[in-house]
């Protein structure tokens, strides 16, 4: 069957099977939330293709994106990492992947979920915008300027505002995907 995708995945089947299947779906389970937020945070100056494939070696060496280990990873910890060669080895990255697991927890124990606190800022439903082609996708918006603001503010790192967008986009709180995509109307 030849269906319609976005056209910013062709071509890798990777990257297709990642739209297809997770880009723009709504998740609401924290640990999906957790896991996501901290791949935007590595992708941070890197193609999204470049952390797709390193998805798995991410999950090896941060035990799962369990963030109640990760907040209480050391520094010898991030020395380990820092010689994985299966994952972005940057060191402020690194050491904002603990401080953004506190941080996480703190929003939980505050909201009583991290979903809860996130997706409040689009009344808990995604916004589905009408997007023609990859040029009509902004890199940011005053609302992810404002949940970047909120997340810097309670001690989040590397979340800007046009990772807090991709954040957005992944986890299906915004529907980018064009308007002939197959996927649009799924999601």
């Amino acid at each position: 069957m030849n269906r319609h995708r976005c056209a910013w995945c062709l071509g890798d089947p990777l990257y297709e099977a990642y739209h297809d299947e997770e880009w723009g779906v709504p998740l609401k389970d924290d640990d999906s939330l957790f896991e996501f937020l901290i791949l935007e945070t590595f992708q941070a100056g890197l193609s999204w293709i470049t952390i797709l494939r390193k998805r798995e070696n991410f999950r090896d060496a941060l035990d799962g994106f369990n963030y109640k280990k990760i907040a209480r990873y050391d520094q010898e910890k991030i020395a380990s990492l820092l010689d994985n060669s299966g994952i972005v080895r940057n060191k402020l990255k690194l050491n904002a992947t603990v401080t953004n697991a506190q941080a996480f927890i703190k929003i939980q124990q505050e909201f009583g979920s991290f979903s809860a606190y996130i997706w409040k800022f689009v009344e808990g439903k995604p916004i589905k915008n009408a997007v023609e082609s990859p040029k009509d996708i902004p890199a940011n918006t005053e609302l992810s300027d404002t949940i970047s603001k909120d997340l810097k503010k309670r001690g989040f790192k590397f979340v800007g505002s046009t990772v807090v967008y991709a954040h957005m986009q992944a986890t299906g709180m915004v529907n980018d995907h064009e308007i002939n995509c197959f996927r649009y109307h799924e999601v």
